[in-house]
């Protein structure tokens, strides 16, 4: 028994000594900026290699003080960010620990700048190979980035440390001028300028816009037993402007509705419809916006999730899409040969391009990353559905058409041209069919329906069945939506595609524009702050000098400038200005305007201030008395609960619109949908208004009934 005891004991004891021994062997560590990045890589490295996350930056500029030493060739003064204590205290342990460190930030300027601060932090060897980057979180695509590590790109580096230098010299001298004339809490940036300067641009286009009267005719024809319509087109085979009603009546007056028209042309054509190049940052942005209705911040969260890695219940979580921050249309061999691959499998040979389509790049492309594509084709939106959220889906699902789309032959469209000629007056019909669907199959351009025309020859003939005059005015431009914002940003080479969407949340979190129906519209601050920078600092809303400014630091990462040259002769003149600004900009008196009621805690009268998220009311006594009360629009409805106070309109936390009773909280009426005031003939239910595709609709919200739709 005590030699059972005993082989027992001398067991556990070696047991023992075998785990310390494993304890004790070091390490890989791994440090990329978020843990979602950190498990999937984690995953494809296996045990000998530990991946923490830096959570983001570690050191930045203080944000108490400029933080840039002018006198001293704009050296930055970087300070551990607060609240990261914690974080870099478990990296230096970590480090200390490990057999290598490598540093696997984002493969672009930022991710460059994180893994120099962590390097930095660490006191990393500078000459040391511990740099790794991957475009795609494929388990071949990581693996074989860790076999050829690389030393930190300096260039990527200094690139990032001017834009970050140049945006603090902007906005820490600007931004105080503003607090001074106008108000606290405003702020100033190159790019943000340029933005809202655009923004205000096209708000004035629209005020000064003249509308123009123009008519047109349209007709319906009958050939045999076809009917099909035509647009008046000119006359003596002139196109012609119809300016007035009287250009109409001599039109009409010409015509002889019990005579035939003569074909007098019939034009058949092939058109090709050739499929666009695959996404880059922008123009993902875009058709996001425009398809999905999403916004920028948005669509890059959503994005970041699928680059980082989805759990697919295959092993360890794989990235679904390649890095989503390029301005490159360009694919690589491996996966143009898999989409070909798949495209023969799934919709035959003839869809598949010999010769795929090649995206320009835009002036100032750097083309270091491939554009947004899916990392496997194979894995299609239906196959990955089941393991993505809403917004995932829908966004991969837009990459994921658009690559495959831009590998494919094109559209090929039969179009067909008809002119209707009586007394040397013209009308024209167009048709189209598709003859063969190419790209289409997989991503749609819009929702083009098949426009058939009667088979007409020349010398044949048609009747009038009616025509139908219409008075129209020129419109004015639209506003900007997101989209449209981005897309002419990106024209005048202002930003870069890790700019646009912190660009666009800082002007609206200022409250210097206000999203409107998807539209930008100015506020009254955003008029005033972009009055005081484009006459103090013209250069900061010229979007060329901006798009200038950006290619010199293009130049500094590719290594052809350096960075303190492209900073100094940017901030030597600008100082100037800014000296300037200082003696000429006059104080701005916001003043209040009066409400038109009193204060009920206090009786002094109560008047309406701006704030940081517009308009409101408040005591004009403050800060002796802090009554303030939202400003809420009645839309003429008595609230159909109690039936005493007003339906009003009011914002939620993430400024959407609601209606609510005037009297909350005594009454506790809310709807996302507007109250008409009316009841439903069916069951008594209040009735409200809808938007749909088209226009509003009138519905009841038990589903019981509907009204047709108010254009």
């Amino acid at each position: 028994m005590a030699t059972k005891t005993a082989k027992k004991s001398t067991k556990t004891t070696a047991k023992r000594k075998t785990t310390r021994r494993r304890s004790k062997i070091k390490k890989n560590l791994v440090i990329v900026e978020s843990p979602s990045k950190a498990k999937t890589i984690g995953r494809f490295l296996g045990r000998s290699y530990k991946v923490v996350a830096s959570l983001g930056h570690v050191r930045d500029l203080p944000k108490s003080r400029m933080g840039v030493d002018i006198e001293n060739n704009y050296q930055p003064d970087y300070i551990s960010i607060r609240g990261k204590g914690d974080v870099i205290k478990e990296l230096r342990k970590d480090a200390k620990n490990a057999k290598a460190v490598y540093l696997a930030s984002d493969p672009d300027r930022e991710g460059e700048a994180i893994a120099w601060h962590v390097s930095n932090i660490l006191k990393l060897d500078d000459n040391e190979k511990n740099r790794v980057t991957f475009n795609e979180i494929t388990k071949d695509a990581v693996k074989n980035a860790f076999k050829e590590p690389r030393t930190i790109n300096m260039d990527l580096v200094d690139a990032q440390q001017a834009r970050r230098v140049l945006d603090r010299l902007v906005g820490y001298s600007i931004s105080p001028i503003l607090w001074k004339k106008v108000k606290k809490g405003l702020s100033a940036g190159r790019v943000q300028s340029v933005a809202l300067n655009l923004i205000i641009q096209r708000e004035n286009e629209i005020r000064n816009f003249k509308p123009e009267e123009y008519w047109t005719i349209d007709a319906d024809f009958k050939h045999a037993r076809d009917k099909f319509k035509a647009v008046f087109y000119g006359e003596n085979g002139k196109k012609t402007k119809l300016a007035d009603n009287a250009d109409v009546q001599k039109v009409l007056g010409k015509l002889d509705k019990k005579q035939d028209f003569a074909i007098s042309k019939v034009t058949k054509k092939e058109r090709r419809r050739q499929p666009q190049p695959p996404y880059t940052t922008s123009t993902m942005q875009q058709d996001a916006n425009r398809r999905l209705n999403f916004r920028t911040r948005k669509t890059m969260m959503a994005a970041q999730m699928l680059y980082e890695g989805i759990d697919i219940k295959q092993g360890a979580p794989v990235g679904l899409i390649t890095y989503m921050r390029t301005d490159s249309t360009r694919i690589a061999s491996i996966a143009k040969h898999e989409a070909s691959k798949f495209i023969h499998e799934e919709y035959g040979g003839e869809y598949a391009a010999i010769k795929p389509v090649k995206g320009k790049l835009p002036e100032g492309a750097q083309d270091a990353h491939e554009a947004i594509r899916p990392t496997s084709v194979y894995r299609t939106p239906a196959k990955m559905k089941p393991y993505l959220n809403n917004d995932q889906y829908k966004l991969y699902s837009l990459i994921w058409s658009r690559f495959v789309a831009s590998q494919m032959t094109p559209e090929v469209i039969d179009t067909m041209t008809v002119d209707l000629q009586q007394n040397g007056v013209t009308f024209r019909a167009n048709g189209s069919k598709v003859k063969f669907a190419g790209f289409s199959k997989v991503y749609k351009r819009g929702e083009e329906k098949d426009n058939l025309l009667p088979d007409l020859s020349e010398g044949d003939h048609a009747r009038m069945v009616n025509d139908n005059p219409a008075q129209h005015f020129t419109q004015p431009p639209a506003r900007y939506t997101e989209a449209a914002l981005i897309k002419t940003l990106e024209s005048n080479g202002v930003g870069r595609p890790s700019t646009y969407a912190p660009t666009l949340d800082t002007i609206q979190r200022r409250y210097y524009v206000r999203l409107v129906s998807r539209h930008f519209e100015p506020t009254e601050l955003g008029e005033i702050v972009n009055k005081i920078i484009a006459k103090q600092f013209p250069d900061i809303v010229n979007a060329k000098f901006t798009a200038d400014v950006e290619g010199e630091l293009d130049q500094v990462e590719a290594g052809k400038q350096n960075w303190i040259k492209v900073v100094d002769s940017f901030y030597k003149p600008f100082s100037k200005e800014v000296q300037d600004a200082e003696d000429k900009v006059a104080k701005i008196q916001m003043k209040d305007e009066l409400a038109g009621s009193d204060c009920e805690i206090c009786g002094a009268p109560m008047v309406i201030k701006m704030g940081r998220y517009g308009k409101f009311y408040a005591c004009s006594r403050f800060p002796k008395c802090r009554n303030t009360k939202a400003i809420v629009k009645e839309i003429g409805v008595t609230c159909p609960v109690c039936h005493k106070g007003n339906v009003v309109e009011r914002k939620s936390k993430k400024n959407r619109t609601f209606y609510g009773c005037s009297r909350y909280p005594d009454c506790d009426f809310v709807s996302w949908d507007k109250p008409i005031g009316r009841d439903c003939p069916k069951d008594g239910h209040f009735l409200v208004e809808k938007k749909v595709k088209g226009g509003k609709q009138v519905v009841c919200p038990n589903g019981d009934y509907e009204e047709a739709v108010q254009k």
